[in-house]
């Protein structure tokens, strides 16, 4: 049977499949089921700065607050004998070190800081936006002594730009990518609706694509979170270069256990390809092989849409 285990962030995983943060990471109970079953680490629920920011008028929600979430690193630790991660979603700099520090006291194996900041203004431009960012996660790396690793978003005039800066501050790994806050609009109450959509293997092609281009010059460790549904999908990411992938919406749907069947296809689909493990195969997709990724971008680019003709003639969408 081939070998699942992976390096992630320095640490050493029995299985690439990682529990994301999510709800799941609340019930004890499941987290546990879900390392039984085959996952290598467990990343906690997000941490919200503004939930812990006393000047807030708005209620904070049930639970929220960094000492219960302390009390779940403390009790997770205990627990199951994997890696356990805690998720930082900060706004200031000196938030996020603030918060990192406990984390780190309270047990957690890593830290996962999610970047999330969307420009809501003119006056804010881009450069300044990744400025900030890259200025918050350098303050965190030098706060804690736990790996760092960033989830981020896709939308980056040059993904692979920022990565190489995440790097040359100090950052262990990147995960690519969280998702952003994208409302509906009710027709019927004329306000926002709020509801979260879970995610479908649709999303994965967009986490596939920047991985490849990622994984050949990239030294940190690379996480896919986002449309992984199954073993072969996990397949996917690993042979584009993701040292692991994060599961949430499938387990929310299918249940902790669920793990151990998408271990099961991932094993499945290694042995069927006679591949003795997943480092060995992580990145055979990757731009690597490529001395002009730009080039070989129009090339793909062109050869699909014209793959895409329509019977009759025409032009496909987007050409």
């Amino acid at each position: 049977m081939a070998e699942l285990t992976t390096s992630w962030l320095g640490m050493r995983l029995e299985s690439p499949l990682v529990v994301a943060a999510s709800p799941l990471s609340h019930d004890a109970e499941a987290i546990g089921a879900a390392v039984a079953a085959g996952a290598g680490a467990v990343v906690l629920y997000s941490l919200f700065e503004e939930d812990l920011t006393e000047e807030l008028a708005a209620p904070r929600p049930s639970g929220a607050g960094l000492d219960p979430y302390l009390r779940q690193i403390e009790m997770l630790r205990q627990q199951v004998a994997v890696p356990v991660v805690a998720s930082l979603n900060g706004t200031t700099p000196g938030g996020w070190t603030k918060y990192a520090r406990s984390l780190e006291a309270a047990g957690a194996s890593a830290l996962e800081l999610n970047l999330y900041e969307v420009a809501a203004s003119p006056e804010h431009s881009g450069a300044e936006l990744e400025f900030r960012q890259v200025d918050v996660v350098s303050a965190v790396v030098s706060a804690v002594e736990v790996p760092v690793t960033v989830k981020i978003s896709p939308f980056y005039s040059s993904v692979p730009a920022f990565v190489r800066r995440l790097e040359e501050v100090g950052a262990r790994g990147v995960t690519v990518f969280n998702r952003f806050y994208q409302p509906d609009i009710s027709l019927d109450t004329l306000q926002v609706d709020r509801r979260v959509a879970p995610s479908t293997p649709a999303e994965l092609p967009l986490r596939l694509h920047a991985l490849a281009l990622l994984s050949p010059f990239a030294k940190l460790s690379l996480g896919c979170s986002g449309g992984v549904h199954s073993g072969r999908d996990a397949a996917k990411a690993i042979l584009c270069g993701a040292h692991v992938v994060q599961l949430a919406s499938v387990l929310l749907e299918r249940g902790p256990g669920y793990v151990g069947v998408m271990r099961e296809e991932l094993s499945g689909w290694l042995d069927s390809k006679k591949m003795v493990s997943c480092e060995g195969v992580r990145g055979k997709l990757g731009f690597g092989f490529t001395a002009d990724a730009h080039a070989w971008e129009r090339l793909n680019y062109t050869r699909t849409l014209h793959a895409g003709l329509p019977p009759g003639g025409g032009r496909p969408a987007g050409g």
